[in-house]
C-alpha cells in the first residue's frame, strides 16, 4: 500500500462481548474515532454500510467480517480488530439474506480510493488459513495479535 498503514493495540479488542453485529461495529468504529484514524461520520457510516453490504466471509468456523466504509471518512488509514467471545451474526457477504458466525472483525479504515481492494486482496490470506485464524482468537495479548496480522497485511 502506497500509505502507511496504522496498527496499534488501542486498536485490538480480544474477547470481546457482542451479542449484535452493531455492537462490534460501533466498538470497534469509536476505537477507530478515539485514535484520530477516522471522522466521527464514519461511525454512522460503517453501520449503515454493512446494511447496504454485507461483510461476513463465507468460511469454515472461525469466520470473519471485514466491515469498511468510504475512505473520504479516514484520516488516516488503519486497522481495527477484534475477537469475539462468542459468534455473532453478520449478513453473509455473497447472500445477504443468510448469516454467518462471525468471532474475528477486520475493521478497514483506509484512506485511498483504491486501497480497499488491495487490503482485502491481504486479508483473503488470513481468511484461507484456518488454522491462522483459531490462533487469531485463542490470543490475549494485543500486541501479540499485532504481529501476527503484520505478516499478511504490512
Amino acid at each position: 500500500m502506497s500509505v502507511e498503514l496504522y496498527l496499534d493495540e488501542k486498536l485490538v479488542v480480544t474477547g470481546l462481548k457482542a451479542t449484535t453485529k452493531e455492537e462490534v461495529l460501533e466498538t470497534l468504529s469509536h476505537k477507530l474515532f478515539e485514535e484520530g484514524s477516522v471522522k466521527e461520520a464514519y461511525i454512522k457510516a460503517i453501520v449503515d454500510r454493512e446494511k447496504e453490504y454485507p461483510t461476513g466471509l463465507p468460511s469454515t468456523p472461525p469466520a470473519i467480517a471485514i466491515p469498511h466504509a468510504n475512505y473520504d471518512l479516514v484520516n488516516k488509514t488503519s486497522l481495527a480488530i477484534a475477537t469475539l467471545e462468542t459468534p455473532v451474526l453478520f449478513n453473509n457477504m455473497e447472500d445477504k439474506k443468510n448469516h454467518i458466525p462471525v468471532q474475528i472483525v477486520i475493521m478497514m479504515a483506509i484512506g485511498e480510493p483504491h486501497g480497499q481492494v488491495e487490503m482485502l486482496q491481504k486479508i483473503v490470506s488470513i481468511i484461507q488459513d484456518e488454522a491462522f485464524r483459531q490462533k487469531m482468537l485463542e490470543t490475549t495479548d494485543p500486541l501479540k495479535l499485532i504481529e501476527m496480522i503484520k505478516k499478511f497485511v504490512l
